[in-house]
């Protein structure tokens, strides 16, 4: 089965808005078996999404629009998407009257007739009823095709295809068993780590795929396959991973959630154990704390955080000596190490970890070279710090940052 995106606006194409949507569809399509084979961006312009249509309906089974679908006059899906059908817009109550219900309980304004125009709806579409939004998502068939009309919400849109989308693709099509294990690699380049693993790669099935996901500071080894028998497929590229993991046992450090993050794996393992976590940040400006915060339940583990960014808040807030960032410098081990301890005690917490660096352009408050940073855990055995330099520029030299305390984090927790 494959299955085609496609998504709507022009502020996707102009770099206003992050197409986040094509992501998350993707990734809920993948798990029950439908390939995603193209995804496709597309002005707010009649013609435009007509030959959207018209091309995704040659080459794919399942047509996802998102998009489009609002009160205003640039807005067009919907028009656009009844003319695709030859069809006409009609007015369903149950939509208008979930419409009325969201207004009553939490517009302030008047409800205007274009609000009300949102109820108007394909006569051939089957409605699926947005109870978060007053843009119903759609439903439609052409022979064997199916195409889906979803609001361009993100919340909305991902409540639709949770809750109306997925089951009903998966009453209507059988579709194979789609696995991806995704192996974690710290310390090895792309081509120093396929060099090592070549033979074991050469080696490998036709029907069982390897991508290599590169970012900075880390490697993701994606191994791929899909077939009826899940047992079998499961099976296959287990042997894989068992005969890839010697040649990589010193940089593996575990696999990647199905939401594709190392902050889950570590919060899950810290859940597992019965730990928690502080983290105190200087030069990664709050992101460590973020990623880990994006993940439901990030509140069993996670104790609390703090962005001490000046050298005064590190004095104030988390009580580094003085005499030691002026005897050190902001950035250096022993002030990362008083960062790193003193949050943990702060939020009586199990492990901590710290970071502080010059991110650049200049060097601020030290005499640290740019791209300097430090890294530092704390656990109740003692604390420990790390020295990198990261170059230039400022976001590489952040982005590193971020992805070795997360490596140095996972490795530590995980001896628990």
């Amino acid at each position: 089965m494959l299955s085609e995106i496609i998504t709507i606006g022009d502020e996707l194409l102009i770099g206003q808005v992050i197409d986040t949507n094509s992501a998350f569809i993707a990734k809920q399509l993948n798990k029950i078996g439908i390939s995603v084979y193209q995804i496709t961006s597309v002005q707010d312009d009649k013609a435009h999404i007509l030959q959207a249509l018209q091309d995704a309906e040659s080459r794919v089974d399942v047509i996802i629009l998102t998009g489009g679908l609002g009160p205003t006059k640039d807005d067009i899906t919907k028009k656009t998407i009844a003319e695709y059908f030859n069809d006409t817009l009609v007015r369903d109550d149950s939509v208008l009257e979930n419409i009325e219900s969201i207004w009553k309980k939490y517009a302030r304004q008047t409800l205007l007739q274009v609000n009300k125009d949102q109820a108007l709806v394909p006569s051939k579409s089957k409605v699926l009823m947005n109870t978060l939004g007053t843009a119903p998502g759609m439903w439609m068939e052409k022979g064997e095709k199916t195409f889906i009309s979803l609001p361009g919400v993100p919340f909305e849109m991902k409540a639709l295809i949770t809750n109306a989308v997925i089951p009903e693709l998966k009453e209507k099509y059988k579709c194979p068993f789609i696995l991806h294990k995704t192996l974690l690699v710290y310390g090895l380049g792309e081509s120093t780590l396929a060099a090592r693993i070549e033979t074991w790669e050469d080696a490998l099935p036709k029907h069982i795929k390897l991508a290599y996901l590169p970012s900075l500071g880390k490697m993701r080894l994606r191994i791929s396959s899909k077939g009826f028998d899940k047992v079998k497929v499961e099976t296959e590229v287990q042997q894989q991973i068992e005969q890839v993991l010697p040649l990589i046992k010193d940089e593996f450090f575990g696999y990647e959630d199905e939401d594709g993050n190392e902050e889950a794996v570590i919060g899950n393992r810290l859940t597992k154990i019965g730990k928690t976590l502080a983290i105190a940040e200087s030069c990664t400006g709050g992101k460590l704390a973020e990623l880990f915060t994006a993940n439901a339940g990030a509140s069993k583990y996670l104790k609390g955080g703090v962005v001490t960014y000046s050298t005064q808040s590190k004095i104030d807030v988390l009580s580094v000596e003085e005499d030691l960032i002026r005897a050190h410098s902001v950035v250096s081990a022993q002030v990362a190490e008083a960062m790193a301890v003193n949050v943990k005690a702060l939020y009586k917490a199990d492990f901590a970890v710290a970071t502080t660096g010059n991110a650049g352009p200049s060097k601020g408050d030290s005499v640290a070279e740019v791209g300097t940073v430090f890294i530092a855990i704390a656990n109740e055995n003692g604390v420990f710090s790390y020295k990198f330099n990261f170059g230039n520029p400022r976001a590489r030299v952040i982005s590193k940052a971020v992805n070795k305390a997360l490596e140095l984090l996972q490795k530590e927790i995980f001896k628990n």
